[in-house]
């Protein structure tokens, strides 16, 4: 099995990048929601793969955090999507939009990708709302906060709490989770934030609206 693919990003072409790993040109299909994530040409470039063999092809899929690769993994789990319906899901959903979709059970926001009706959104949900929670969610952000090396886990699980503690304040004010969800992942958690803070915070994200 290929895990990733490090190397000079040789070629863009719409949904598949050319990767040169040992002299030899990899051609890896991508998102295309991870484009503009992409370094200048001849950078060098680390990819996460999905390796897939099948008699008649073998096909390279990539990510550039294996926590994506992971999120696409668990999509090809669900009966009735394939590699190319999971690549397309992730173009239009980013994977920790796609996480608070299914943990939100929003069938609309799932359905918006290509392939992918109603009833595939809701098996979708069937099949992983139990393998991820809001606490994955909110986790990822509060993660990816810009905290520093001293921080402990003992402090991301507080801002964890605190987080989860605002997104009922606003289903307590009438917003669906969905709403609070999202509000609260567009909040910068900081270090020390209580849940009044990241509430606060949210209504004001949710005022622009």
């Amino acid at each position: 099995m290929i895990s990733y693919v490090k190397g000079p990003l040789m070629a863009i072409e719409e949904d598949v990048i050319v990767v040169e790993a040992g002299h030899v040109g990899l051609a890896i299909h991508v998102p295309v929601s991870l484009l503009p994530e992409l370094p200048g040409m001849g950078k060098e470039v680390t990819v996460y793969t999905y390796f897939q063999v099948r008699e008649d092809a073998m096909t390279l899929y990539g990510f550039l955090h294996s926590q994506d690769r992971d999120m696409f993994r668990q999509l090809l789990g669900v009966n009735g999507i394939g590699p190319k319906g999971a690549l397309g899901i992730l173009s239009v959903l980013r994977p920790d939009d796609l996480r608070l979709a299914i943990v939100s059970e929003d069938v609309k926001a799932l359905a918006k990708a290509p392939g992918i009706g109603n009833k595939t959104a809701q098996r979708l949900i069937l099949d992983l709302k139990d393998k991820i929670s809001m606490d994955d969610v909110l986790g990822n952000m509060a993660g990816g906060a810009g905290m520093g090396a001293a921080d402990t886990g003992a402090s991301v699980a507080g801002l964890v709490e605190a987080a989860k503690e605002a997104v009922q304040a606003l289903v307590a004010l009438g917003y669906t989770n969905t709403e609070a969800s999202r509000a609260v992942k567009q909040v910068e958690v900081t270090d020390g934030m209580t849940s009044e803070d990241v509430l606060k915070a949210s209504l004001k994200h949710l005022s622009f609206l």
